[in-house]
């Protein structure tokens, strides 16, 4: 009987960190379409270039601070002493589902209390151009979704880990490689986003300074990022490192 209950005990358990592990990833898909069309200005009432309602400075400044909180979750919680101290809090395969988790809530927390600025930089109403910027803003999110696929979509966003769990199998780490993208440049993931973030028909002032903020964040993400990998893959990345440029292909070499 005692070991009936351990077993029954042990399956729920492992059928509750796959659920939770399938609830953050989707929640995080649901993030990102959301992320579409506000970031795009498009589908929404309320997007990144709306027309805003408070006083400059006063908006810069909540925007600003919405901004430093994901970045500063996103940060945190991705480097290896915070995940050693957070997983003596909760299960391990459970740490890479709950970062997805809290990421999304702060993207959340961006959209529902971001407030738009308006006052229009450059616009852009000719067709052709348009078609120009919105096409770069969907190859952003395509290099984006493609570049997750090509180094394991399911082990970053935390699906892979909880499903191991669920299977009762040890989680080995990924190999280290270099498919497609990463043959060119260190971060296409980067890239993407940076197409996401600027190739706009319509930049406001309250979309320049999303973007900034954005790009100067994932400028000293990399440098973090790249002190893990090299910790994690040794010589094999700072081979990599000094053989592919960083985000721009052809141009320089480690940066």
């Amino acid at each position: 009987m005692q070991q009936q209950q351990t077993f029954n005990s042990s399956f729920l358990s492992r059928v509750f960190v796959l659920l939770y592990g399938v609830f953050c990833y989707f929640a995080f898909l649901l993030t990102c379409a959301y992320a579409v069309g506000f970031i795009g200005n498009i589908f929404l009432r309320k997007s990144l270039d709306s027309n805003g309602q408070e006083s400059l400075v006063t908006a810069l400044l909540i925007d600003v601070g919405l901004l430093s909180i994901f970045a500063l979750q996103h940060s945190v919680m991705a480097r290896k002493q915070f995940k050693a101290w957070w997983t003596q809090l909760i299960p391990k395969p459970m740490e890479r589902s709950t970062y997805v988790l809290f990421s999304s809530l702060a993207l959340i927390l961006v959209f529902w209390q971001w407030r738009p600025i308006g006052m229009t930089i450059w616009q852009f109403d000719n067709l052709v151009a348009q078609i120009i910027f919105y096409s770069l803003f969907a190859l952003g999110w395509i290099i984006v979704l493609v570049s997750t696929f090509l180094i394991n979509h399911f082990d970053l966003f935390g699906l892979r880990q909880v499903y191991l769990y669920f299977e009762g199998k040890d989680y080995t780490p990924l190999k280290f490689k270099t498919p497609a993208f990463y043959q060119y440049v260190r971060h296409p993931l980067y890239v993407g986003w940076f197409l996401v973030f600027w190739m706009t028909p319509i930049m406001t002032v309250s979309h320049l300074a999303f973007a900034l903020v954005t790009t100067i964040y994932i400028l000293v993400a990399i440098q973090l990022e790249e002190k893990d990998l090299v910790d994690i893959h040794g010589e094999k990345y700072q081979n990599y490192r000094r053989q592919v440029p960083m985000l721009i292909p052809f141009i320089g070499k480690k940066s």
